[in-house]
């Protein structure tokens, strides 16, 4: 085993540098040792790395949260794990023994910690993470696949708070990474009009690609009477995976409707008639990262049934990883592969 490797390291507010840095080791029982095989881009990283920063994060920690591994070394309470095993990684770590922990909320976890976040993650030639954040993959299953196990883990499961039936219309408020993966996997589940509001042509176009019926750019017409064309009336259901567009959504759909929260903003102030959301019985559901999900997830890209590598854009190495940055910061990528 080398001593030293490459790794994007965040230092501070906008500052990300790839350096030499030296190779981690296994040093508690629990921990595996990982040969990073590719990382991806996620929106959080370009907004971690903001001028004011829209996601916190700790300096000196390797970013990078969305990775595919291999196996290199295994601690002894790793048993179901050995070299050569391949893993994609669950990168919020929860500590099992809180509140919400014990209730069957991880995702509320009270002591929850992030892999590439806070803690040294994938944009890496290895990585050390915790066994229980790792799932197994089939040798055979690629890794432009198995490397988006971690945003479909959390798509699943706010879809299945949307609980959409076969048939029923919805519709997707962006259609960035988080959008498209909400168009990919209610089209596979069988959902009847989708409609898609989207203002980058880059974007609009895979939504296309991806099975959107009707693509919206709400910057040149109007939206609600679009959606109310496309669905015979309001829509079943919308998903907001911007994280701003909580009125658009209610706006959008029928009386009894759900309305899902996914995108995050902590800078959006959002003002809605509450008498509307009582007069029409809508449901507003939030949804966060992923709970319980990640072996549906992986079960459903080995099957083969949802491609998700279509949504790759760009691939670059570590040392291109600022230019990846800014493609994604531009609006003309959508997903963007690192090979460490």
């Amino acid at each position: 085993m080398k001593e030293g490797m490459k790794a994007a390291v965040f230092e501070g507010e906008g500052k990300l540098v790839v350096k030499e840095t030296a190779v981690p080791r296994v040093t508690k029982r629990e921990e595996v040792l990982l040969r990073v095989e590719a990382a991806s881009i996620c929106g959080t990283d370009v907004h971690i790395l903001s001028v004011p920063p829209g996601h916190p994060a700790t300096p000196g920690a390797i970013l990078g949260h969305e990775y595919v591994g291999e196996v290199v070394e295994a601690g002894g309470r790793a048993a179901h794990l050995k070299p050569g095993d391949r893993v994609v990684v669950d990168p919020n770590v929860t500590c099992g023994l809180c509140r919400y922990c014990a209730i069957g909320l991880p995702n509320m976890c009270e002591n929850m910690t992030t892999l590439g976040i806070f803690i040294d993650g994938g944009f890496a030639e290895y990585n050390v993470a915790p066994a229980k954040a790792l799932h197994r993959i089939s040798p055979g299953l690629a890794a432009d696949a198995a490397i988006f196990a971690e945003p479909l883990s959390c798509v699943i499961n706010g879809s299945r708070k949307l609980d959409l039936q076969a048939g029923e219309s919805v519709v997707i408020l962006g259609a960035g990474p988080i959008g498209l993966f909400y168009t990919l996997l209610l089209r596979m589940s069988g959902a009847g009009r989708i409609i898609v509001a989207e203002v980058n042509p880059v974007r609009a176009a895979k939504a296309r690609e991806c099975g959107a019926d009707v693509v919206v750019n709400p910057a040149e017409g109007d939206l609600k009477e679009a959606v109310f064309d496309a669905a015979g009336g309001g829509a079943d259901a919308a998903v907001d995976a911007v994280g701003s567009l909580v009125n658009d959504a209610i706006g959008v759909v029928r009386r009894g409707g759900r309305v899902l929260l996914f995108g995050m903003n902590s800078n959006a102030r959002c003002e809605f008639r509450q008498y509307d959301v009582t007069r029409n019985e809508i449901r507003i559901l939030g949804t966060f990262i992923a709970n319980h999900t990640f072996p549906a997830t992986v079960q459903l890209l080995e099957s083969g049934r949802l491609d998700p590598s279509a949504l790759i854009t760009h691939r670059i190495t570590l040392d291109e990883i600022h230019a990846g940055m800014e493609y994604m910061r531009r609006g003309e990528a959508i997903e963007v592969i690192v090979t460490p």
